[in-house]
């Protein structure tokens, strides 16, 4: 299979979450990467229902499916998406080391 964006722990356990409170377990969290942003690229995480026969899928935890699109997984190939609780930077963050220049807001890369 080929690599694409892993989830640590504690992002998993927030992916299933919020799976829970949309009700629909079967929904995937869809992780794609868009032109535009500060630095060329954004990141776009969104649940969907429908996966594409090219989508590269993968399994987090405790059934938590993720798909990205081929053009988005080489791109996160290596990539983490990790969920912090803390006071300064709740959230998801997306730490990908193919990002050479990363701005401020932390949501694009170039």
């Amino acid at each position: 299979g080929r690599s694409m964006i892993t989830l640590t722990d504690s992002a998993s356990a927030k992916v299933k979450e919020l799976l829970t409170q949309e009700g629909d377990e079967s929904l995937a969290l869809r992780v794609a990467v868009r032109p535009g942003g500060c630095s060329g690229f954004s990141y776009e995480m969104f649940f969907d229902s429908e996966a594409a026969a090219d989508d590269v899928s993968a399994q987090f935890g405790e059934g938590v499916n993720v798909v990205v699109d081929p053009s988005s997984a080489e791109l996160l190939q290596g990539a983490t998406l990790d969920y912090k609780d803390g006071l300064q930077q709740a959230g998801f963050a997306i730490d990908n080391p193919n990002a050479s220049r990363t701005c401020g807001c932390g949501q694009s890369f170039s």
